[in-house]
């Protein structure tokens, strides 16, 4: 029973969640990409691009390592991972 309901908890909820945060996070570093071509003449816009651009690197290797945690955890105890 608690099996079953924690599957679906991280079916329903976290996976859905940690999805949309990796895709904000490739938005965001995209956008900052754009940033750093568009201001490829000035010294501040490259910066600002190229923060963006880390920003959503570490927010993107953040929502992975997430995943990877639930999933370790998920296998520890047993219970099947979602799918």
């Amino acid at each position: 029973m608690v099996d079953a309901l924690i599957t679906s908890i991280a079916q329903a909820i976290l996976n859905p969640l940690i999805t949309l945060l990796f895709a904000a996070a490739m938005v965001y570093f995209l956008w900052g990409g754009f940033l750093f071509i568009r201001g490829a003449d000035s010294e501040e816009d490259r910066n600002v691009g190229r923060r963006h651009m880390i920003y959503g690197i570490i927010g993107m290797f953040i929502m992975l390592s997430v995943f990877g945690i639930i999933n370790i955890l998920l296998g520890t105890f047993g219970i099947a991972a979602p799918n």
